[in-house]
């Protein structure tokens, strides 16, 4: 097995690393290899791929690989969301999937993620399973590109969404969506949905850019600020921003007001509760915001919380009755759907809520928050030398005049005051990164205490 092969690690959503560095055409062969004894002869799977950089190149080598292998395996004839290859996992009863993208990250990086037979998010069961493979047996690559299946996943993804999706209150509706597809797989796949409604849709950055225009394909405040500026200026009902392989979604409201994913979470689970009447109950992180227990109990409904990584909600939607499931970057789930996430379906939610309540977004968020509380929620990262975890050691026992009464520690550290704020550290599982959270009832307060944060990270080295 070669140096870079023994680099191939899976973190909290795959592996991931910098095209021409680890991330290379025999590194992906080394790892299809592995999932091909992991699956064993007679099996069936799918790859799809984003519009990264020669993602379509490592995800033609990588079925090429499962062929050879004897398991019989399609391949997306263009760029795919995430979500659309797991629905075809699903839907078409297949053992696995394999997405190449490495969603959110820079331009130079490329990733790997596996989905289940259900189309979740690979356990981290499987994943160790598949890394043990990593070089056991030669690369099998006997077929030619010419011999792989490409098959249009799309159509069937479209069609289950226009059906999950109550078009028929939503046709003649006018409410006028911005769409920022930040140069990823997402495109304008949302608009084949709305076919033959009256929701006017405008797109942005929907073209393919490998290089995304020097940014990152990243949902977050700091990247929308062209997308926050139209939804003001041009007097938009609401904007959508997907991710680089559309699994995720931010959004913005009237007036150019950031929706942060935390508060798209509980106004999912509003409107499918209230409004589609759903049962089930409501899964967040961790980090996940104090909003969400408040939504919980309001509705009755029981509250599940995990680690960060949506592999973790994924698990919890295939063995519980979940109407809605979210992570603080923007993955949200579904009941009735794919245990996996979905920026263009909760996108196409948050327009049906509107409908609904013949509402825009912003009047609609207003009165959750009215309800709910309004909670200012904010993360900052820290570049390290290494992936780390936070050290546990010299914890402070109040912060900014508040007293610590709770200290979870299961998925990095995160310290709970009497008023309901708090300070989270965790390292990255993707990157050499240390992320910072907090989360208060003031901005003020929430600014404070993440800047408490970096200046216990460089005192301590947490």
């Amino acid at each position: 097995m070669s140096n870079t092969a023994s680099q191939i690690k899976f973190g909290t959503d795959g592996w991931r690393a910098i095209i021409a560095d680890t991330y290379t055409l025999e590194n992906v062969k080394i790892l299809a290899q592995a999932v091909a004894d992991y699956l064993g002869l007679g099996k069936k799977a799918a790859v799809g791929y984003d519009t990264r950089f020669m993602s379509a190149n490592f995800a033609e080598v990588a079925a090429i690989v499962l062929k050879s292998n004897g398991i019989e395996v399609i391949l997306a004839d263009q760029p795919v969301p995430t979500p659309a290859l797991s629905f075809a996992v699903k839907s078409r009863k297949l053992d696995l999937g394999i997405m190449i993208t490495a969603s959110h990250n820079p331009a130079e990086y490329n990733g790997f993620k596996i989905k289940n037979s259900s189309g979740g998010g690979a356990s981290q069961e499987l994943t160790k399973e598949v890394e043990g493979l990593i070089g056991k047996d030669p690369v099998k690559d006997n077929f030619s590109a010419d011999s792989i299946e490409r098959v249009d996943i799309i159509r069937d993804y479209i069609k289950f969404i226009r059906n999950y999706i109550d078009l028929k209150k939503i046709k003649n509706k006018k409410f006028r969506v911005l769409v920022d597809s930040m140069y990823g797989s997402g495109d304008s796949f949302i608009a084949q949905v709305l076919k033959g409604t009256n929701i006017k849709l405008e797109f942005m950055r929907n073209t393919i850019n490998p290089s995304f225009d020097g940014g990152r394909p990243e949902p977050v405040e700091d990247n929308l600020k062209e997308l926050k500026a139209r939804v003001k200026a041009e007097k938009f009902d609401l904007g959508i921003a997907l991710d680089g392989d559309a699994d995720r979604i931010a959004a913005v409201a009237p007036g150019g007001v950031f929706i942060h994913p935390q508060k798209i979470l509980g106004l999912l689970a509003l409107h499918l509760n209230q409004d589609r009447h759903f049962s089930g109950g409501l899964v967040k992180t961790i980090c996940g915001s104090t909003m969400m227990d408040n939504i919980a109990e309001f509705l009755g409904i029981k509250l599940y919380e995990t680690p960060v990584g949506f592999k973790y909600i994924s698990n919890l939607m295939e063995t519980e009755d979940i109407v809605a499931g979210g992570e603080e970057a923007g993955g949200m789930g579904v009941k009735d759907y794919i245990p996996e996430r979905d920026g263009t379906m909760a996108g196409l939610l948050l327009i049906e809520m509107m409908v609904y309540r013949n509402k825009n977004m912003l009047k609609i968020l207003n009165e959750a928050e009215k309800q709910f509380g309004k909670y200012y929620y904010v993360r900052q990262d820290f570049q390290m030398d290494a992936r780390v975890e936070p050290k546990k050691e010299g914890l402070p026992k109040e912060l900014l005049g508040k007293r610590v009464v709770d200290i979870k520690d299961y998925d990095g550290i995160k310290l709970i005051c009497e008023d309901q704020s708090w300070l989270m550290f965790r390292g990255s599982g993707t990157e050499p990164i240390m992320r910072t959270y907090a989360e208060a009832k003031s901005l003020d307060r929430a600014k404070k205490l993440l800047a408490l944060g970096k200046a216990i990270i460089l005192k301590n080295g947490v």
